[in-house]
């Protein structure tokens, strides 16, 4: 995979978690906002680590690790709608979402065919 892609890759998670963030801030008032904000960081990273990150070890294989990554940025554009950020929220999923596309697309292009290989 290209390093380019790889960055913007990185660069849509990281806005992604600063999006579930920003919701929790958002949701509530008084102190409890930031208790809610960390909580949604967490858990939306525990989803991407165990189920999307490269290194996991439970790492979905596609069609499936593509849905949970749709969800994943869907969630996180539903997210930032949800603080009157529609705008924002709804390039970040049409962003992440076609980056995913074009990540697979790029991998699939450049592995090499193993057929009729033992």
């Amino acid at each position: 995979m290209r390093p380019v892609n790889l960055a913007l890759r990185f660069a849509l998670e990281l806005a992604a978690l600063a999006a579930f963030a920003t919701w929790g801030l958002h949701a509530v008032g008084g102190p409890a906002r930031f208790a809610l904000a960390a909580v949604a960081v967490l858990a939306a990273a525990a989803v991407w680590g165990r189920w999307v990150a490269p290194a996991s070890r439970r790492r979905l294989g596609d069609p499936a690790r593509l849905l949970v990554e749709v969800a994943f940025f869907t969630a996180a554009g539903a997210a930032l709608a949800g603080t009157g950020r529609g705008g924002r929220g709804a390039a970040l999923t049409v962003a992440a979402v076609a980056n995913a596309g074009l990540l697979r697309l790029l991998h699939h292009q450049t592995v090499p065919s193993r057929e009729g290989q033992p």
